[in-house]
């Protein structure tokens, strides 16, 4: 099997709260997108007394669709996979309504620093202002009334992002690292390609039984979508290997052929993914460039 199934099958019930198994609620927001597919994905775990995880954008619907749905509960932690605007920025909101503890990986960061003259194409995206109140380092645990959320560090999306397991469950939180709809965006310099297959390697190890994502519905058979997931990948370093040997020599070229079937309109998108490729394959010196790794170099096989 060389790509995974993807399932695109799935019912947002904005402003609901949707039960998901025991103990755990979804409240999708209403921002549908080429990169939220029908919207974030809001978690909360617990019974009388809860964690939200990923609380998403400052959204007036979606802030009152979570109070509603936590009427009655107290919120003790706000977990946040990552600090993309899509994830992060209402946790200051519900926050100051419950006075809860803000959890997380740390504070934006990049994957590596800019380089001279390259622009952060994905800058806007970045939610810089989040803190957390608690950072959490690998494998350490948080629990709450009849709940308790280790945190399993997967970088690659971004440096910060982090995956939740929900103790005593075989349930991972798996946020934007991995998806059932389709893969997820490594967009350097916020992402890192050799960091995300890194990442998924680590998750293939743990053989969770289910995938709660951050946009779409369950993974609701790892074993054997995690594999599928990584040789997708590997198929996309191939071709642009194989792209490479054809004589395309930039980006641009290679995304007109690799990408022939998908949207001009996410072809910039496409462009940043083949670069994080290709910064892997030079790091590996499977290619070489005609300076630093960028959009507008130029690059050849050894």
């Amino acid at each position: 099997m060389d790509s995974p199934a993807f399932d695109l099958a799935f019912e947002p019930a904005y402003g609901q709260a949707v039960p998901v198994v025991a103990g755990v609620e979804r409240v999708t927001v209403n921002n549908p997108g080429p990169f939220t597919f029908f919207g974030t994905n809001s978690y909360i775990v617990g019974s009388s007394s809860v964690a939200v995880i990923d609380p998403g954008p400052e959204d007036e619907a979606h802030f009152q669709a979570l109070m509603a749905a936590l009427a009655g509960r107290a919120v003790t932690h706000i977990f946040v996979s990552h600090t993309h605007r899509d994830h992060s920025p209402l946790a200051g909101w519900l926050q100051a309504a419950t006075g809860a503890v803000t959890v997380g990986q740390g504070p934006h960061r990049p994957a590596r620093p800019l380089r001279a003259g390259e622009i952060n194409q994905f800058s806007e995206s970045s939610d810089v202002e989040f803190v957390p109140d608690i950072a959490l380092g690998d494998g350490e645990s948080i629990a709450g009334d009849g709940w308790a959320l280790t945190s399993v560090l997967t970088p690659g999306h971004t440096a910060n992002h982090a995956a939740f397991a929900l103790a005593g469950r075989d349930i991972l939180f798996s946020g934007d690292h991995v998806m059932a709809w389709s893969t997820s965006i490594v967009a350097p310099p916020d992402g890192s390609m050799a960091d995300y297959m890194a990442s998924l390697e680590r998750l293939i190890e743990r053989e969770d039984g289910l995938l709660l994502p951050g946009h779409g519905g369950a993974v609701t058979a790892p074993a054997s979508f995690l594999p599928a997931l990584k040789a997708h990948r590997l198929k996309r370093e191939r071709a642009v290997l194989a792209r490479i040997r054809a004589g395309d020599h930039r980006i641009a070229e290679m995304v007109k052929a690799i990408y022939s079937d998908t949207d001009p309109k996410l072809h910039g998108a496409a462009a940043l993914s083949v670069l994080a490729h290709i910064e892997d394959l030079v790091e590996r010196g499977e290619i070489a460039a005609d300076g630093p790794p960028s959009l507008a170099a130029t690059y050849r096989l050894l």
